[in-house]
């Protein structure tokens, strides 16, 4: 799958659920979830000890769903990603040898940045979309309209602190391809196994995202 491949998914669903898992026998229940929401992508962080097996699981079981590994930091993290099915890399920060090992794969790579050193560093890979991270934090949909004009060919995925709330005005903005969204598989659903709640969510946000 190519960056341009990749930013057009995203672009589809509009918002991509940001996933942490503790145990990866959670992980197909949890991903049939998100595609009967509507949303059918998941960033697996790569906080958790179960997040490598939890995205081959995916990968392998639920062909459907697009997967991918976030809070991705180093290089060895970024194999083990790619080896267990990855199909895209999200980190908070940028790193060299990360972007040298997705792209040097094949896969795409979606780098955090904040500030204009940051994207200047994504940019010596051609990089067309960015991580915003911490959105809100980091001055919001404010931030990214200064930083827009500077860097005109660079889209953006905000991510944190983006809710139902302000989803639609970020969304709003034609620099942003989509949202990172950690709501629609809020932390306490997960160990509950609320699946269907989940999905309810998903779909509240699709639903919101793309009312006509």
């Amino acid at each position: 799958m190519t960056q341009q491949e990749f930013m057009a998914k995203l672009a589809e669903v509009k918002v991509c659920p940001v996933v942490v898992l503790d145990d990866a026998e959670d992980a197909v229940p949890l991903a049939k979830a998100l595609a009967a929401g509507k949303l059918p992508v998941a960033e697996v962080t790569f906080r958790t000890a179960a997040a490598a097996e939890s995205i081959r699981r995916i990968s392998e079981e639920v062909p459907e769903v697009l997967v991918g590994a976030g809070t991705v930091l180093d290089r060895e993290q970024c194999i083990r990603a790619i080896n267990a099915g990855a199909q895209f890399i999200v980190a908070p920060s940028f790193n060299d040898e990360v972007a040298q090992c997705a792209l040097g794969h094949g896969i795409p790579y979606c780098p955090g940045t904040m500030t204009p050193t940051d994207i200047n560093q994504a940019l010596k890979y051609d990089l067309p979309m960015v991580k915003f991270f911490p959105a809100e934090a980091a001055g919001g949909l404010k931030m990214i309209k200064n930083l827009s004009p500077v860097f005109p060919q660079l889209k953006f995925m905000p991510t944190g602190g983006v809710n139902p709330g302000n989803v639609l005005d970020y969304l709003a903005f034609d620099k942003i391809v989509c949202v990172g969204g950690t709501w629609v598989c809020k932390k306490d659903k997960v160990a509950a196994k609320d699946w269907d709640g989940i999905a309810a969510l998903c779909r509240e946000a699709y639903d919101l995202t793309h009312a006509e």
